[in-house]
Protein backbone atom coordinates (compact mmCIF):
# COMPACT_ATOMS: atom_id res chain seq x y z
CA UNK A 1 0.00 0.00 0.00
CA UNK A 2 0.97 3.54 -0.85
CA UNK A 3 0.07 6.93 0.31
CA UNK A 4 -0.66 9.93 -1.39
CA UNK A 5 -0.21 13.28 -0.09
CA UNK A 6 -0.88 16.16 -2.11
CA UNK A 7 -0.21 20.07 -1.48
CA UNK A 8 0.93 23.34 -3.10
CA UNK A 9 -2.59 23.94 -5.80
CA UNK A 10 -3.91 27.39 -5.23
CA UNK A 11 -4.95 30.67 -7.32
CA UNK A 12 -2.38 32.80 -9.06
CA UNK A 13 -2.27 35.34 -11.76
CA UNK A 14 -0.97 34.37 -15.33
CA UNK A 15 2.72 33.95 -15.38
CA UNK A 16 3.22 33.17 -11.99
CA UNK A 17 4.55 30.10 -10.16
CA UNK A 18 3.33 27.52 -8.07
CA UNK A 19 5.12 24.61 -6.48
CA UNK A 20 3.29 21.21 -6.01
CA UNK A 21 4.23 18.67 -3.67
CA UNK A 22 3.22 15.26 -3.41
CA UNK A 23 4.59 12.84 -0.06
CA UNK A 24 4.38 9.06 -0.27
CA UNK A 25 4.44 6.70 2.46
CA UNK A 26 3.95 3.26 2.62
CA UNK A 27 5.63 0.73 0.36
CA UNK A 28 7.58 3.20 -1.30
CA UNK A 29 10.04 1.14 -2.05
CA UNK A 30 8.05 -0.41 -4.91
CA UNK A 31 7.44 2.88 -6.80
CA UNK A 32 9.05 2.73 -10.28
CA UNK A 33 7.36 5.88 -11.67
CA UNK A 34 5.77 9.41 -10.40
CA UNK A 35 4.21 11.60 -12.18
CA UNK A 36 1.58 14.26 -11.72
CA UNK A 37 -1.59 14.38 -14.22
CA UNK A 38 -4.33 17.07 -14.63
CA UNK A 39 -8.23 17.65 -15.18
CA UNK A 40 -9.20 20.14 -16.52
CA UNK A 41 -13.67 21.05 -16.51
CA UNK A 42 -14.91 18.82 -19.17
CA UNK A 43 -11.62 17.05 -20.42
CA UNK A 44 -10.31 13.87 -19.90
CA UNK A 45 -7.56 13.27 -17.46
CA UNK A 46 -3.65 13.99 -19.22
CA UNK A 47 -0.26 12.93 -18.22
CA UNK A 48 1.54 16.63 -17.40
CA UNK A 49 5.40 15.00 -16.35
CA UNK A 50 6.67 11.53 -14.76
CA UNK A 51 9.93 10.72 -13.00
CA UNK A 52 10.95 7.28 -13.13
CA UNK A 53 13.05 5.54 -9.97
CA UNK A 54 15.76 6.00 -12.80
CA UNK A 55 15.82 9.87 -12.58
CA UNK A 56 14.78 10.00 -16.11
CA UNK A 57 12.03 12.62 -16.68
CA UNK A 58 8.99 12.99 -19.20
CA UNK A 59 6.89 15.98 -20.27
CA UNK A 60 3.35 16.78 -22.21
CA UNK A 61 4.28 19.15 -25.01
CA UNK A 62 2.17 22.08 -23.14
CA UNK A 63 4.25 22.22 -20.33
CA UNK A 64 7.61 21.63 -21.66
CA UNK A 65 10.31 24.40 -20.90
CA UNK A 66 7.70 25.77 -18.40
CA UNK A 67 7.43 22.80 -15.48
CA UNK A 68 9.82 20.65 -13.97
CA UNK A 69 9.38 17.43 -11.87
CA UNK A 70 12.12 16.90 -9.09
CA UNK A 71 12.08 14.47 -6.27
CA UNK A 72 13.64 14.37 -2.83
CA UNK A 73 14.08 11.05 -1.96
CA UNK A 74 14.80 11.66 1.41
CA UNK A 75 11.69 13.62 2.31
CA UNK A 76 10.08 10.66 -0.06
CA UNK A 77 8.53 13.59 -2.10
CA UNK A 78 7.84 14.58 -5.63
CA UNK A 79 7.63 17.99 -6.56
CA UNK A 80 5.97 19.72 -9.52
CA UNK A 81 7.75 23.51 -10.11
CA UNK A 82 4.93 25.34 -12.66
CA UNK A 83 6.05 28.08 -13.97
CA UNK A 84 4.67 31.19 -16.42
CA UNK A 85 1.31 29.56 -15.57
CA UNK A 86 -1.28 29.81 -18.11
CA UNK A 87 -4.82 30.26 -17.23
CA UNK A 88 -5.33 26.38 -19.59
CA UNK A 89 -3.16 25.58 -16.74
CA UNK A 90 -5.94 25.51 -14.50
CA UNK A 91 -7.28 22.20 -13.37
CA UNK A 92 -7.20 19.44 -10.42
CA UNK A 93 -3.62 17.95 -10.30
CA UNK A 94 -3.28 14.22 -8.84
CA UNK A 95 -0.16 12.71 -8.18
CA UNK A 96 0.24 9.36 -9.28
CA UNK A 97 2.55 6.61 -8.79
CA UNK A 98 2.92 2.78 -10.30
CA UNK A 99 4.76 -0.33 -8.91
CA UNK A 100 4.84 -3.63 -10.92
CA UNK A 101 1.43 -4.37 -8.75
CA UNK A 102 -0.74 -1.49 -8.84
CA UNK A 103 -0.75 2.12 -9.58
CA UNK A 104 -2.60 4.46 -7.14
CA UNK A 105 -3.54 8.40 -6.92
CA UNK A 106 -3.54 11.03 -4.27
CA UNK A 107 -7.03 13.29 -3.82
CA UNK A 108 -6.00 16.12 -6.15
CA UNK A 109 -5.39 19.87 -5.86
CA UNK A 110 -6.74 22.57 -7.37
CA UNK A 111 -4.81 24.88 -8.96
CA UNK A 112 -6.67 27.85 -11.08
CA UNK A 113 -4.81 30.39 -13.34
CA UNK A 114 -6.38 33.70 -13.85
CA UNK A 115 -5.79 35.68 -16.87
Amino acid sequence: QVRLVESGGGLVQAGESLRLSCAASGRIFSIDVTGWYRQAPGKQRESVASITRGGSTGYVDSVKGRFTISRDNALNTVYLQMNSLKPEDTAVYFCNVMTPSRTYWGQGTQVTVSS
